[in-house]
């Protein structure tokens, strides 16, 4: 019964969100805070309110924070951008961090550290880039700077005078402008830059992260922010993929949609990173309506059939789709969705899909030992692997511009369950038991307008991200679909640890 009340519940929320999320277009900001709620943020309730259209922190000398303390917007993250925010201070210190991290055995759960634009009430540290548990000061007032290999910020420029930028900011509200794109960084505050850091320290600088508001540890101090707006800016010199996971469904260690995805990007960002950055989106489908404006390929690992997210998104997917050279992938039960409405889509999409009363879903051992000669396939090795690999697909006609990546034929035991929705029928029991036609487990394809796609029908199993091909057959195929170039040898990356496979589960 709880199963089924959850099923119900994220059906009526996918609905709700069809019909109540604000659409977000490349040349519009995108408002974080609706003026009213703490919706979409998460912050230490003691210190953290809403009053008058603005969010307000607030410390006083019998209530103050045990270290500074942070509201954390928790729809999305932040990469290449531009952010506005209103503020106002009285006293203390505060700031707005971008592109941060999670601070662990902090003073309280919200705790995050990275690049932060400072505020402060006596206007000392307002404007300057500073790091937060993440190298000091970056770049000081007025200045540019640049952050190298050694961790250490060298003054290269000036961007204005200090006094002057101090002589702009009221004692009400000002407007703080952010500007990150690629590895350069630019403040405004009222119209007048205030800094601009390039981060070249390869080993520490970030590309995306958390966007938090900070309340500093110490006097009593309150301070206020309103009209917090997003807008998107296409990635610089890399591909961004948004991976959209799914919510729980099964037992432990099978359909872990949120930790596979969670893993991949993480494979991702430390391994090719120079090529593609990935964000993961749990619940399905991003609660941000911005997050997919400035991305290059939407990949989904999650529940399919009639609970697929695809299903209550498929104008938003397609209007995506629909832009020159956009990617978007499958992976397992996302391979799924319902004949007609979905299933035209998906095989227009990533080439074709699985379709009940069609294609099969059985557990067997598929050996794959030869490959077609494909960007997908560079550095894949000969394997097999115990998972549910579905098979029997319904592919585009002709396959036209469809390529299969992983080809094995099914053993006749894949068909001794009796026909149905998944487990058989006439077709693909010709297919495989008479004809011996092999099947495809994964495949690409390509569209006219540019756009790539991919299908992966493995990956039940989430110990199997542990055997090296078949994770590089996915992140090959996750860069490709972005539309970036896939190394030479494939994505290469060391086998994930068992900690590394047990983190994140459901």
């Amino acid at each position: 019964m709880m199963n089924l009340a959850r099923l119900i519940f994220t059906a009526a929320l996918a609905a709700f969100c069809i019909v109540f999320s604000p659409a977000a277009s490349a040349d519009s900001h995108y408002p974080l805070f609706d003026g009213e709620s703490l919706k979409g943020w998460s912050g230490n309730p003691e210190f953290w309110r809403v009053e008058d259209g603005a969010i307000v922190g607030q410390t006083t000398k019998e209530k103050p924070t045990k270290g500074n303390t942070f509201l954390i917007w928790e729809d999305g993250e932040v990469d290449d951008f531009e952010l506005l925010v209103d503020y106002k201070i009285e006293g203390g210190n505060s700031g707005i961090q971008i592109r941060s991290f999670p601070l662990e055995g902090s003073a309280d759960q919200w705790r995050v550290g990275g690049y932060q634009s400072d505020i402060d009430a006596t206007g000392k540290f307002t404007g300057i880039i500073y790091g937060e548990q993440f190298r000091g000061i970056l770049c000081p007032l007025g200045k540019k700077a640049e952050m190298g290999d050694d961790h250490k910020s060298k003054v290269t420029g000036e961007v204005g005078d200090p006094a002057a930028i101090k002589a702009g900011v009221t004692e009400g509200w000002n407007t703080f402008r952010i500007v990150a794109q690629g590895h350069t960084i630019k403040q405004f505050i009222n119209g007048n830059q205030t800094a601009e850091l390039v981060d070249n320290d390869t080993e520490m600088r970030r590309r995306g992260g958390l966007l938090a508001l900070q309340l500093h540890a110490g006097p009593p101090m309150k301070v206020s922010f309103k009209n917090i707006k997003l807008k998107r800016l296409p990635m610089e010199g890399v591909k961004k993929i948004a991976l959209l996971a799914g919510n729980p469904s099964h037992g432990r260690g099978a359909h872990e949609h949120r930790a596979g995805c969670l893993l991949l990007a993480k494979l991702l960002n430390e391994n090719a990173g120079d090529r593609v950055h990935a964000v993961v989106y749990d619940q399905g489908w991003p609660r941000d309506a911005s997050a997919l404006v400035n991305a290059d390929a939407v990949v989904m690992f999650c529940d399919g059939g009639g609970r697929h997210p695809a299903k209550f998104h498929l104008k938003e997917l397609g209007e995506f789709m629909a832009r020159e050279g956009k990617g978007m992938g499958c992976i397992h039960y996302g391979v799924e969705i319902p004949k007609g409405e979905g299933g035209e889509e998906f095989t227009d999409w990533i080439g074709g899909y699985f379709e009940a009363h069609w294609s099969v879903n059985p557990h067997w051992l598929a050996k794959f030992d030869a490959f077609p000669e494909h960007p997908v396939t560079r550095g894949v090795e000969p394997f097999e692997v115990q998972d549910e690999w579905y098979y029997h697909m319904r592919f585009r006609d002709g396959m036209q511009g469809v390529t299969p990546i992983l080809t094995a034929l099914p053993p006749a035991d894949t068909l001794k369950r009796g026909d149905g929705p998944h487990s058989g029928n006439p077709s693909v029991r010709a297919a495989v038991l008479e004809r011996k036609e092999p099947q495809h487990m994964a495949w690409v394809s390509e569209r006219k307008n540019g756009g790539r796609g991919f299908g992966f029908t493995g990956a039940h199993f989430h110990k199997n991200w542990t055997d090296d091909n078949f994770r590089k057959t996915v992140l090959n195929s996750l860069v490709w679909i972005a539309g970036a170039e896939v190394p030479e040898g494939g994505v290469q990356t060391e086998t994930p640890t068992a900690a590394e496979i047990e983190a994140n589960q459901d």
